[in-house]
């Protein structure tokens, strides 16, 4: 198991940053209301019960809120000190955890498939090879008729965080390049008081594959 003492400890480099604040991240999160926060893709989302994978969980709220709706639920976190934490606070739910993470998603076989993909707050973590690599990696994992919803933040960078400015267009065009069509584009303010004080915007784009 990897120690979480390292910032970068899982190995992934979108994580840097992350594990040596990962409690009171854990905390922040848990706070805000997923409804709340996905409200404007909500009408995006199945009404039946689904196939989801949530790649990026971090502390598996969302994947929890998925999952008490009778979705079923693989949640992606490639840092332990996330997804243990995760684990144990939403044990009640049936969720399936998996230490794995993008551009590759190595976990997954290529006859897996899920009605809906989430992406909150991890493309923007991606350089741009990177990010060439993991869209046709996600259309793979897409059902016909299924949805893709990733969001990207705008805005200062907290110090020693990897990101990469990462606009709607230059997504758009890669999602369209890997055989998806353009559902939404949204632009929110932060649903985080400190975020949000700071200006940080965030940009909420569905895709469907066909």
């Amino acid at each position: 198991m990897a120690s979480t003492d390292n910032p970068t400890a899982s190995g992934v480099p979108g994580t840097q940053g992350y594990a040596a604040l990962a409690a009171a991240l854990v905390a922040r999160w848990e706070q805000i209301s997923s409804a709340e926060h996905h409200g404007a893709v909500m009408h995006l989302m199945p009404r039946a019960p689904a196939d989801v994978l949530d790649i990026g969980a971090g502390s598996g709220r969302d994947a929890a809120w998925l999952a008490a709706m009778g979705h079923r639920v693989v949640a992606v976190e490639p840092l332990d000190a996330f997804r243990h934490a995760g684990m144990a606070l939403h044990r009640a739910q049936p969720i399936d955890w998996r230490d794995d993470s993008l551009p590759d998603l190595a976990t997954f076989s290529e006859d897996r498939s899920f009605d809906l993909v989430m992406l909150s707050a991890v493309w923007m973590h991606l350089a741009a090879d990177e990010r060439c690599r993991a869209m046709p990696r996600i259309a793979a994992l897409l059902k016909t008729g299924g949805t893709l919803i990733l969001s990207l933040r705008h805005g200062p960078v907290p110090d020693g965080r990897r990101m990469f400015v990462v606009s709607a267009e230059d997504t758009v065009a890669l999602a369209r390049a890997a055989g998806l069509r353009p559902r939404l584009a949204l632009t929110t303010a932060s649903t985080q008081p400190a975020n949000r004080h700071a200006g940080v915007t965030w940009t909420r784009l569905a895709f469907a594959r066909d």
